[in-house]
């Protein structure tokens, strides 16, 4: 059975951020890999921003451009993101 752990983070990270230094790393412009996805400029920009979620279907173009990090982590990142969002407004109300 899993625990429930003591403390959950304060801050949540939006997957654009490791997004933006993954491709900074690879030296690929924000429109660059938009081109290489087939997506507007501007959906990497609001990932990127944290405006915008990863879905299954970015994750899995996102794989396609850079075929060693797989789709799932992507998936991971944004679920991560997302519950702990929801954990700060949780602890806010409470």
């Amino acid at each position: 059975m899993a625990t429930k752990p003591d403390a959950y983070p304060d801050i949540a990270i939006p997957p654009g951020e490791y997004l933006a230094e993954e491709i900074g790393a690879r030296g690929l412009s924000q429109k660059e890999l938009a081109k290489r996805m087939g997506r507007p400029a501007n959906a990497i920009n609001e990932i990127i921003n944290g405006k915008k979620a990863i879905t299954a279907e970015t994750a899995l173009q996102l794989e396609t451009v850079m075929p060693e990090i797989p789709a799932r982590f992507w998936m991971n990142l944004e679920a991560d993101y997302q519950l702990t969002k929801a954990l700060i407004r949780r602890g806010a109300a409470g």
